[in-house]
């Protein structure tokens, strides 16, 4: 109950337009770091990460963890146990970007609608067994309070693929 009133606080207040930090941030240690931790939860799951070893960014160094745990976070939970899942960083010209897709069964027929609060793909599932509802929507949220965006689309192998991107 505490983490969901956490993050109906945080979002609550991006929705005011609170400023968030801004401290150069390197993005792919926050990913190399959330692609080891996610390896130690599920050491059967293949994990990969491509992209550079350094990827700066200026942001809020914590919200910015909380983004990419989330993205790890969703592939944990709405995924069966060992379904491949492969993060990318690159950039774009005035963007960095983070890719995390998997090979579970998608995002559904409405693939952006995910970033909703509340959202459930599947209505069957409970929240005993999938999470809030709002950990897609904080990564958004967190994206946008930066200044860039989040994706969602299907990945080539047609499971969910989730970008993010943030200002050089």
């Amino acid at each position: 109950m505490g983490v969901l009133v956490d993050e109906m606080l945080l979002l609550a207040r991006l929705d005011q337009g609170r400023p968030l930090e801004s401290t150069p941030v390197d993005l792919a240690r926050i990913a190399a770091d959330a692609v080891a931790d996610a390896r130690a939860v599920e050491p059967d799951r293949p994990i990969s990460l491509e992209g550079p070893d350094h990827l700066i960014v200026r942001g809020d160094d914590m919200r910015l963890h909380q983004v990419v745990a989330n993205l790890f976070a969703n592939t944990r939970i709405h995924t069966p146990p060992r379904t491949t899942v492969r993060a990318r960083l690159g950039t774009t010209e005035a963007m960095a970007f983070l890719e995390v897709d998997d090979d579970g069964p998608g995002l559904g027929p409405e693939p952006e609608r995910v970033f909703e609060r509340f959202f459930r793909a599947d209505p069957a599932r409970a929240r005993a067994s999938g999470g809030s509802g709002l950990g897609l929507s904080i990564v958004a949220a967190v994206s946008e309070a930066h200044g860039g965006r989040a994706v969602a689309t299907s990945s080539p192998s047609g499971g969910a693929r989730i970008r993010v991107e943030i200002p050089l």
